[in-house]
């Protein structure tokens, strides 16, 4: 029992972990008070994106450090690199310090690797004390980390709504305080442990409920922080906002009391019935045996590494069937070595998604502060910065959805992420068509659940697809179309974005940085990024119709099992 109890007081430490460390979310509230620091054209500021997002480029050095360091190391080395990155900046903005452009690239990028070293702390406390529900444990972490820009949004309002140069301060501090404080549960880890299926089923009911206070702190953030602008009612919100963060401990301890009397007084509550089944390490491995007796497939001559590599070779008439069925996956789970995965087809059409889906919404958040003060909504900025970092909440938490209805409605986990990806183009084709706030609002929110939910969906993805064992070096692999696309598509927007500037004439009285306003300014990046969107639907959708027939493969399989 208290191995069982320290194992979620690890699961709620990783999500203010992920809570309080996604600090990425917040550049746009303070991008324009950086950009009149440094008297740089919007060219210049997107590099300084791009070096935020070029951190998750080396998350592997995290995972080759966690290989020789304890994992309490990893995560304040973290903590330094943020405090270092975020703490010059602040200083910078401040004119305290004066630093050249190329060591402000440094320090971005420096910030941006603390991100991505937080996160594979925390894939790391999931998978090793939640092997049976996985997937689970990852979307409910995960989907915190779009909360970060709401929480820092209260803490700058409590403490000064008018400053908002308080955001890269807060960016160096809040983290290094919350490792701090979740020190100790990771000091105290329980030895992994097999699960029998009634404590599997119980734990997946702890994640119903925990879920559902993940819901209620998001609906929370959303609706109550366009309230906070005044510092008292702010501190008062943040107060609630971090009792809703602390109440996830009770929950535990309430299940495990009402299995305890349950089975003292003999009552009738019972929590047998249906549990939620995912797609985890044994299931894929009893996939893999069971596959072979299918006639579907034959394997291929054995690849360099000794692994077996499966296709399909059943001919079709017409160039759309070589396209379907060329390399295509019909075992989920076989183990993918880099070599072998850097050759799938099915690979590339998941980064092409994830690169014209997922990352094009980050740059989105990246050019938030301009896009609003473009609009004429300047002073509104930090409100659609917490819009977007709380509609990218939900969609986080909609990721573990399939999971929780897989007995009532199942559906390829890839087909789940193409239709993630609809909003994404309906709220760009909006924002092109209209500058009004309403508009501003809804589309953000639309790209805010997309990109949410391929960024949680993803690490379960690319488990399935490519193997659990090497999901850590095979997602740091994927993850490298995040910095190659806040390149192109934020240079897209930055070169339109001063094209505008250049128009107006209209310099800022600050310095000499460009402000470009209007629907002009990025009207045309809203239909390149349209287009571009498009690209990356069509490509989940054709991998979706590549991987569909190995995912319903795998749910005929384990139907078998369980009936047998």
């Amino acid at each position: 029992m208290a191995g069982q109890s320290r194992k979620w007081m690890i699961l709620v430490a990783t999500t203010w972990i992920q809570a309080f460390t996604g600090t990425n979310f917040d550049f746009s509230s303070y991008s324009s008070d950086l950009k009149t620091a440094l008297g740089i054209s919007q060219v210049e500021l997107n590099y300084l994106s791009v070096a935020s997002d070029m951190g998750k480029a080396f998350g592997w050095c995290s995972g080759v450090c966690l290989r020789h360091l304890p994992l309490w190391s990893v995560m304040f080395m973290a903590a330094f690199m943020g405090l270092l990155g975020y703490g010059a900046l602040w200083l910078l903005i401040q004119q305290v310090i004066s630093l050249p452009y190329f060591l402000v690239f440094f320090l971005s990028l420096l910030a941006g690797c603390s991100i991505c070293w937080f996160n594979t702390v925390c894939y790391v406390l999931c998978i090793r004390n939640f092997q049976s529900n996985r997937a689970l444990a990852l979307a409910l972490t995960i989907s915190f980390n779009g909360v970060t820009a709401a929480l820092y949004t209260l803490i700058a309002n409590a403490i000064n709504s008018d400053d908002d140069t308080l955001y890269p301060f807060l960016n160096a501090i809040v983290p290094l305080f919350t490792s701090g404080v979740v020190l100790l549960p990771i000091l105290r880890q329980p030895p992994p442990q097999q699960l029998p299926p009634d404590a599997i089923r119980r734990d997946s009911h702890i994640f119903l409920f925990l879920n559902a206070v993940a819901v209620l702190t998001g609906l929370y953030l959303l609706l109550l922080n366009p309230l906070s602008y005044n510092s008292y009612r702010a501190r008062l919100l943040l107060a609630g906002a971090i009792l809703l963060l602390v109440l996830p401990l009770c929950l535990p301890g309430l299940v495990y009391a009402r299995e305890w009397a349950r089975r003292v007084i003999s009552s009738s509550l019972s929590l047998n019935g249906s549990t939620f089944s995912l797609v985890d390490v044994d299931d894929l491995e009893l996939h893999k045996e069971l596959i072979g007796s299918e006639p579907a497939a034959i394997n291929a001559p054995m690849t360099g590494n000794g692994n077996r590599s499966t296709f399909i070779l059943r001919a079709k008439d017409g160039c759309c069937g070589n396209v379907m069925e060329k390399d295509q996956l019909t075992v989920l789970g076989e183990e993918h070595s880099v070599r072998l995965l850097v050759r799938r087809w099915d690979f590339w059409l998941y980064y092409l998604a994830y690169l014209c889906g997922g990352t094009i919404g980050l740059v989105y958040s990246n050019n938030l502060g301009q896009i609003s003060q473009s609009l004429g909504y300047g002073t509104q900025t930090s409100a659609f910065v917490t819009l977007y970092s709380s509609c990218s909440f939900f969609g986080r938490l909609l990721a573990a959805g399939p999971d929780f209805l897989r007995d009532k409605i199942y559906f390829a986990r890839t087909g789940w992420l193409a239709i993630a990806l609809v909003p994404t183009p309906i709220a760009f084709i909006l924002l092109a068509t209209s500058g009004n706030e309403t508009i501003l609002r809804a589309g953000t929110g639309l790209i805010g659940l997309s990109s949410g939910f391929v960024f949680s969906a993803a690490v379960s993805v690319t488990s399935e697809l490519f193997g659990p064992n090497s999901a850590g070096v095979n997602h740091n692999i994927l993850i490298t179309n995040i910095p190659i696309g806040s390149l192109l598509y934020g240079l897209l927007a930055a070169l339109v974005y001063d094209a505008g500037a250049e128009t107006t004439a209209r310099q800022s009285l600050l310095g000499d940085a460009t402000i470009c306003m209007g629907r002009k300014c990025y009207q045309q990046t809203f239909i390149w990024w349209a287009c571009i969107s498009v690209v990356g639907l069509a490509s989940s959708i054709l991998l979706f119709l590549r991987t569909k027939p190995a995912y319903d493969r795998f749910e005929r399989n384990r139907n078998r099992t369980d009936f047998s």
